[in-house]
């Protein structure tokens, strides 16, 4: 039915429930982007397709994972155990039946799973994009899905934390229907890398702000 994109990065943790849980009819491709903790060989033991992402980069390892799919619609969901995989048949099915070509999953987090700096930069952002394209969305959400033609068509540079931004202002340059589901977001395996601290944040927002001039 779908791939799913596994952006990774030192997730051993949360890889065996993340691959786990994954639902029928959808192959899940994780990229490895510099993991030292073994991420890849647990990936690969348990069935996944594995894609080697030597350039460091968020951007970067999702492109990979787009580049290496094959299925007519792709879906992109962080690796770390905050989002349920059962979640991505909602998220695929409005692309499936043709209802919208772009969804994005937005977030009801538990107590404590979403940093209250992290939640403001989302905010933020999102209230950049209503004021630019009258779009009413609430999240930029991490777990997300188009169709892979349509995907690679957007052409998208950014290779650093600025591509979930990048490709939700490109769908809505080009007139996409970007529409939002509710997804469950829980406390995250082991240490974030980016939105955990202030400065992953910062820099995330740096990158997308960028993205937005």
């Amino acid at each position: 039915m779908a791939d799913v994109v596994l952006p990774v990065l030192d997730e051993a943790l949360a890889l065996p429930g993340v691959l786990g849980a994954m639902p029928s009819g959808f192959r899940p491709i994780v990229v490895d982007n510099g993991s030292t903790d073994g991420s890849a060989a647990i990936a690969s033991d348990l069935g996944a397709t594995v894609v080697h992402e030597p350039r460091r980069g968020f951007g970067a390892a999702c492109f990979a994972g787009l580049s290496a799919s094959t299925a007519d619609i792709v879906c992109f969901m962080d690796c770390d155990g905050s989002l349920d995989p059962v979640d991505l048949l909602g998220v695929a099915d409005p692309i499936v039946a043709g209802d919208a070509d772009l969804i994005l999953g937005a977030r009801q987090a538990s107590r404590g799973a979403w940093p209250v700096h992290a939640r403001l930069g989302n905010r933020v952002l999102v209230r950049t994009l209503r004021r630019r394209y009258g779009v009413h969305l609430r999240d930029l959400g991490p777990m997300r899905a188009a169709r892979r033609d349509r995907l690679l068509g957007l052409e998208l540079r950014d290779r650093r934390f600025g591509w979930p931004l990048e490709m939700v202002v490109r769908a809505l340059d080009e007139g996409w229907r970007v529409h939002e589901v509710p997804v469950a977001y829980e406390q995250r395996e082991g240490r974030s890398k980016v939105t955990g601290t202030w400065r992953g944040t910062a820099r995330t927002i740096r990158d997308m702000r960028r993205v937005l001039a």
